[in-house]
C-alpha cells in the first residue's frame, strides 16, 4: 500500500491478494462491485453528507446528466436514500441524498491475543449487532468455532433481503499471531499452530461471501480515518493499546502501510522504564503489563477480557498502570514527531471510555516534563471510535473494496 492509496482500497472481490469468495459469484451476496463513476458518488455523498445532485456533479466532475442517470441506479439499488426537499429563494427544491443504512452489511471479526469480537456493521458505520468472547489465548480452531456461530447467530436478526446485501467480513488480527506465546502464557506449541493457517483461506470455508484480512492496529487506524477523527487532521500517529500496543500512521489524510505494511509498528520503538532500564514500548505500555499486576496480586486478570467496558474493580494497580503508560507513550509520541510532524497523536484502545481519558491526560502531563526543544508538539487527543476500532476498521474493509474510493481520490476531486 502506497501513500496515494487509502485504507480499504483493496483489489476487487475475487482477487487472490485481497479477497477469496466461497463461490465465484460471491454466495450470498448478490450485490456487485460499482462502477468508478458510481463509487465516486457513493464516496463523496458518504463524505459530504447532505449533497445534492448538482452539489455532487460540481464537486466530481461529471454532467449533470451522468450524475442524475447514477444516483437513480443507485437509489434504485437501495443504496442511496433521499433527504427532506430544502427550498432556496428561487428555482426548484434541491435534495439532498445520504447513504441507505440498509444499503450494505458487513462483518468485523477482531482477533486478538486475549479476546476476539464479531459485529455487524451498516453502510454508514453504525454498529448493529456484536458478539464479544474471551480466551486464554486463540487457537485456529477456536476461532473457527467462533466465527461461524457468531455469523449465523447475528444473521437471525436479517432478513433475508438484508443478507443479501453483506458485502464481506473484513478480520482485523495480529499479523504474526504466534509471537510473544510467553508474555501471553500461552504454549508456544499452540500459538505456533497459527503459523501454517491462511486466516482468508480458514475464514473463506465457513462464510459464503468474500473474506478480507488487515493488521489489527492498521484497521483500528483505518476506523479512526473513516469514521473518528479522520476528516479533522491531515496528518496524524494513532497508537491503539490492546494486549500489546501497536499504531498507524496517516499522511495526507491517507493510511500509509509502509513498503513492508508494517509502517506504525510502534510497539517496537525503543523506551526506557521509569527506573532507566531499557526496552520496548510494548513492554510498557500494553495491558498485558496490567494483567501480569493483577497476577502478582494474587487476582485474576480475567475481568480485563471477560468486561472490556467495566474496569471500575481494578483498584490501585489501574493507577500505576496508567501512570507507568503514559510515562512511556509520552517519550514514544516526541520520538514519533521528532521524524514527521504530526498534527495530532490520537490514543486509544481495548478499555473502557473513561480509562483511555485517563491515560490521554496523564500523556499530556507527562509530555511537559519532556525536553521537547526542535519539535512541535501535537495535540494528543482520545480516539473517536472506541474499543471497537480493530473490528469497525475489519468491516469497514469490504465496503471500500466494493463500493467506495480511497480518501486520496476524494480530496483530489474535492479541492
Amino acid at each position: 500500500m502506497t501513500p496515494a492509496q487509502d485504507y480499504g482500497a483493496l483489489p476487487e472481490s475475487g482477487d487472490s491478494a485481497g479477497s477469496r469468495p466461497l463461490h465465484g459469484g460471491g454466495g450470498a451476496n448478490q450485490l456487485r462491485v460499482r462502477a468508478y463513476n458510481e463509487r465516486l458518488v457513493l464516496s463523496l455523498v458518504r463524505h459530504h453528507a447532505g449533497l445534492s445532485k448538482a452539489d455532487i456533479a460540481r464537486s466530481s466532475g461529471l454532467s449533470a446528466q451522468t450524475v442524475s442517470v447514477i444516483m437513480r441506479a443507485l437509489e434504485k439499488d437501495g443504496l442511496l436514500r433521499r433527504g427532506d426537499p430544502v427550498r432556496g429563494k428561487v428555482g426548484k427544491p434541491s435534495i439532498p441524498m445520504a447513504l441507505a443504512p440498509d444499503g450494505v452489511f458487513s462483518f468485523g471479526l477482531k482477533i486478538g491475543r486475549r479476546s476476539a469480537d464479531l459485529i455487524l456493521m451498516d453502510f454508514v458505520g453504525s454498529v448493529r449487532a456484536s458478539l464479544h468472547e474471551a480466551y486464554k489465548y486463540p487457537t485456529p480452531d477456536g476461532i473457527r468455532q467462533f466465527v461461524s456461530a457468531a455469523v449465523a447467530k447475528l444473521s437471525v436478526g436479517l432478513r433475508p433481503d438484508q443478507i443479501n446485501r453483506i458485502a464481506g467480513i473484513g478480520i482485523a488480527a495480529p499479523f504474526e499471531l504466534w509471537n510473544w506465546a510467553e508474555e501471553v502464557g500461552a504454549p508456544a506449541n499452540d500459538l505456533n499452530a497459527w503459523r501454517e493457517v491462511d486466516l482468508v483461506d480458514t475464514i473463506s470455508t465457513i462464510v459464503p461471501f468474500p473474506v478480507f484480512h488487515q493488521n489489527d492496529a492498521t484497521a483500528a487506524c483505518g476506523a479512526e480515518l473513516v469514521f473518528g477523527h479522520g476528516s479533522h487532521y491531515a496528518d496524524f500517529a494513532y497508537f491503539f493499546i490492546g494486549s500489546f500496543i501497536g499504531g498507524g500512521i496517516v499522511l495526507n489524510q491517507a493510511l500509509y502501510a509502509g513498503r513492508t505494511g508494517n509502517a506504525g509498528a510502534f510497539g517496537t520503538m525503543p523506551v526506557a522504564s521509569r527506573s532507566g532500564h531499557p526496552g520496548q514500548l510494548i513492554d510498557q505500555a500494553s495491558i498485558f503489563v496490567l494483567e501480569d499486576m493483577l497476577i502478582r496480586e494474587g487476582r485474576d486478570p480475567a475481568i480485563l477480557w471477560r468486561e472490556p467496558e467495566n474496569w471500575d474493580d481494578i483498584g490501585s494497580a489501574l493507577d500505576i498502570w496508567i501512570d507507568h503508560t503514559a510515562h512511556s507513550l509520552a517519550i514514544a509520541i516526541a520520538s514519533v514527531c521528532s521524524v514527521i510532524d504530526f498534527e495530532a497523536v490520537i490514543v486509544d484502545g481495548g478499555f473502557p471510555r473513561d480509562v483511555c481519558a485517563r491515560i490521554v491526560a496523564a500523556t499530556r502531563k507527562a509530555m511537559l516534563k519532556l525536553d521537547l526543544q526542535g519539535i512541535a508538539t501535537p495535540h494528543v487527543v482520545q480516539g473517536a471510535v472506541g474499543s471497537n476500532a480493530r473490528a469497525i476498521g475489519g468491516a469497514s474493509l469490504p465496503l471500500f473494496s466494493r463500493y467506495l474510493l480511497d480518501q486520496n481520490v476524494l480530496f483530489k476531486q474535492m479541492g
